[in-house]
Formats: C-alpha cells, sequence, structure tokens
C-alpha cells in the first residue's frame, strides 16, 4: 500500500511552472539587453565563453532537485506487509436503545446524548479488546461489527441518533438476539467461551418481544449480558422538533424507566444491572466489573510501519544540486575538448 504522508505538500510543485514562466521571461529581458551592444554573431565573437546551453541546464538540475525535494517532504511510504497481533482480550458488543423514549430530558440534554458521550469515554480507555455496535428500536442493526479500531468505534458512536431505526418501537430481544449473531468466530469457537459480553444501554421500556427468552440462551451459550437503565422511576416527557409527544388522548407521554426485565436479565446471565445516575451512566462500574473475567487469545491483521523512501528522494535531490552547483555558466577553455554544449 502506497501513501504520501503529508500529501498536502505536493502543492508545491505548483511552483515548478511558475519557476519556468520567471525563467523564460528572465531570459527574453536577457536577450533584449544584450541586443543593444550588437548582432547575435557580433556577441558570439565578443563573449566565445557565455553559454546559454549551460544556463538552461543547471535551471533544469535545480527545478529536478527542487522536484524531488518537494516529493520528499511530502514523505512517501510503502506499507511493508499485513502483520497479525495476538493479545489477551474480550469482546464487548454495546446494545444502545435509539427509540424516541430516549429523547426524553430527565438526563440533560436528553437520555441518549448522555449515552453517546459515556460510550466515546469508554472507547477512549479501551487497549486490547474488541468492540461491536448494534443500535435498536422497533427493530435492530449493526452499526458496527467487531473491531479493535477504537478511532472508529468512537466516530460511529457520535452518529448514534433515532433516524438509524426506521421503526420505532423497543424491541429489546431482537436487539440482544442481533448481539449474539455478531460475535467473531474466534470466540463463539472459544472452548472456554467466557470471552463475550453484551452491554445492554435502554430505558427499559420493551413493548415488542420476550427479551428474557433470548437472555436466556445467551445464558447457555456463556454469554453475559450487562444492563444500564437509563432514566428515572418518576419518567419525563419526550421531546421531538421542540414538540412533545402525545397519545390519542392528548396526554403528555412519560417515559420512565422499567427496572424490573433489565435486573432479570442480567441475573440471567450472570452480569450486572446498573441504573444511571447524572454523575455516571454506570459504563465504568460494569467495565470494573469485565476487567476480573477471564480473557481469551484474540488476533489483529495490520499494516506493519510504513516503509520511508524519503531517504532515497533527498539524496537524487543533492546530488542534482551538487551538479549544478559544479557546472559553470561559461565554457572552460581548458576542457574544450569535452564541450557538449558546442553547436
Amino acid at each position: 500500500m502506497f501513501r504520501f504522508a503529508h500529501p498536502q505538500l505536493l502543492w508545491l510543485l505548483c511552483l515548478i511552472p511558475l519557476l519556468v514562466v520567471l525563467f523564460w521571461v528572465a531570459m527574453r529581458l536577457r536577450r533584449r539587453r544584450l541586443a543593444r551592444f550588437g548582432a547575435d554573431a557580433t556577441l558570439k565573437a565578443l563573449m566565445p565563453e557565455v553559454s546559454i546551453g549551460r544556463v538552461v541546464l543547471k535551471f533544469i538540475l535545480y527545478l529536478s532537485a527542487l522536484f524531488f525535494m518537494v516529493l520528499a517532504a511530502a514523505r512517501p511510504q510503502f506499507g511493508s506487509k499485513l502483520l497479525e497481533e495476538k493479545a489477551e482480550g474480550i469482546e464487548l458488543m454495546l446494545v444502545v436503545d435509539v427509540s424516541n423514549s430516549m429523547l426524553a430530558e430527565d438526563f440533560a440534554p436528553n437520555r441518549l446524548e448522555r449515552t453517546k458521550y459515556a460510550i466515546g469515554k469508554l472507547f477512549e480507555g479501551m487497549k486490547q479488546d474488541r468492540v461491536g455496535l448494534v443500535v435498536f428500536a422497533g427493530e435492530p442493526k449493526v452499526q458496527l461489527p467487531i473491531t479493535s479500531d477504537y478511532r472508529m468505534a468512537k466516530a460511529f458512536a457520535q452518529k448514534i441518533d433515532p433516524s438509524l431505526v426506521s421503526v420505532q418501537g423497543t424491541a429489546v430481544g431482537k436487539a440482544l438476539e442481533q448481539a449474539l449473531l455478531s460475535f467473531s468466530g474466534e470466540t463463539v469457537e472459544d472452548e472456554n467461551r467466557h470471552s463475550r459480553v453484551i452491554i445492554l444501554i435502554t430505558d427499559g421500556e420493551n413493548h415488542e418481544d420476550d427479551a428474557i427468552a433470548v437472555a436466556e440462551r445467551a445464558a447457555e451459550m456463556g454469554i453475559r449480558i450487562y444492563t444500564i437503565g437509563i432514566g428515572t422511576p418518576e419518567g419525563a416527557p419526550i421531546s421531538i422538533g421542540g414538540d412533545f409527544i402525545r397519545d390519542e388522548q392528548g396526554e403528555m407521554v412519560v417515559s420512565k424507566l422499567n427496572e424490573e426485565m433489565l435486573r432479570q436479565i442480567a441475573d440471567l446471565t450472570d452480569g450486572l444491572y446498573v441504573r444511571s445516575s447524572l454523575q455516571s451512566i454506570g459504563l465504568e462500574e460494569i467495565v470494573d466489573s469485565i476487567e476480573a473475567m477471564e480473557k481469551t487469545e484474540l488476533s489483529t491483521i495490520r499494516f506493519e510501519e510504513y516503509n520511508e523512501q524519503y531517504p532515497l528522494l533527498v539524496a537524487i535531490a543533492l546530488v542534482l544540486l551538487l551538479i549544478e552547483f559544479l557546472l559553470l555558466d561559461r565554457r572552460n577553455p581548458m576542457l574544450k575538448h569535452l564541450n557538449i554544449f558546442r553547436e
């Protein structure tokens, strides 16, 4: 794989045509000034050592050196080979509720924004584990497959929004099923099967399916589910575009935290339930518990360090500048037999 580490420096190559134009103008002015003293034949007889060809060649050498120096400054690089790294870690699937109820404002600015912020901080502190992301409302969607690229994971987490899922509702069971299918083959085939974790973040208002049955299946597969209840038992109205959602009777809809189902899911899978507070979403407490889990060996394929190519380009530029420096503007009488510019 080829790339430039600093491709923006390649814009400096635009100086070359500008210098060519300036050189052409300078040579035209020089010729006009010399024409005042006589015809070309007379001037050549008076100045036998002057060589226009040498001046042009020196300029070409200078431009070539500039070209290679700009390329060197942009740092061309080649990826040498693929490298497989081994590390002890777990695979963690985050399952995040993006239904409209997550827009309730009992957490400032709302439940979903607080969740996104906490997930971003979680990814910043991770090192050897793999992470994936499933968002759900009435239907689940894999927002990010299992990866060890935390920068990309954080970027995807910032894009979480209710618009990602076209069907509204809160289908916790379907979301957990999607998460069970999203782990990589390495941990699925792991004999100990203690290295797969799901963290479910929701307000617990499940209206669609049997999430408890899916949790029982996860327990049989050796997958722990940690649950985070975000919201308050008192609840809060849901605002979309500045307007509050109302039911068929015109009453304002209030979204309340439903903890009972979340506790059951966590208990069935030997996980942990945490209720979010205004100070903490709860991810820190769960991560501390996960750290004590048994890890499995995970492999990561990446490009090895890029091989720098600029030293060769710098060397070529220096050689060209040295030749340009040693090349005289005038003919040397002692080297007439080596004159390659004789017309």
